[in-house]
């Protein structure tokens, strides 16, 4: 089990990510829904894992990834995006995500990539 924090703009996509990680048996221990949340809400709940959605509207998930890595390398993060953001997927993944899930996801998919991440150094 890992304790998970959520980053997406997207009420409905917080909870669909919620409910499919805790169905795997992960706890939820913080939700943001802006990068400009990113910092301090990972401060106050030292998640293990951290799914952040590319597409936010102010600080976007790039910048929150770059942010957050910049303070605290040793961060996992799972990129969550549409479909149509291979360019930025790419971008993220040599910034230091960890690895990347495709919206829409399976949950066994989530829960797969999820696990790795736990187990990747």
């Amino acid at each position: 089990m890992a304790k998970i924090m959520i980053v997406d703009d997207s009420a409905v996509m917080r909870k669909n990510i919620r409910t499919a990680l805790e169905r795997g048996g992960h706890e939820i221990v913080a939700e943001a829904s802006d990068g400009r949340e990113v910092i301090p809400v990972y401060i106050n709940h030292k998640p293990d894992i951290v799914t952040m959605d590319i597409s936010m509207s102010s600080v976007n998930g790039i910048e929150a990834l770059q942010q957050l890595l910049k303070t605290f390398p040793q961060a996992k993060v799972v990129m969550i995006s549409a479909v149509g953001h291979k360019q930025q997927v790419l971008e993220a993944i040599k910034l230091g995500a960890k690895s990347y899930v495709v919206k829409p996801f399976e949950a066994t998919k989530l829960l797969e990539i999820v696990g790795k991440v736990l187990l990747s150094p």
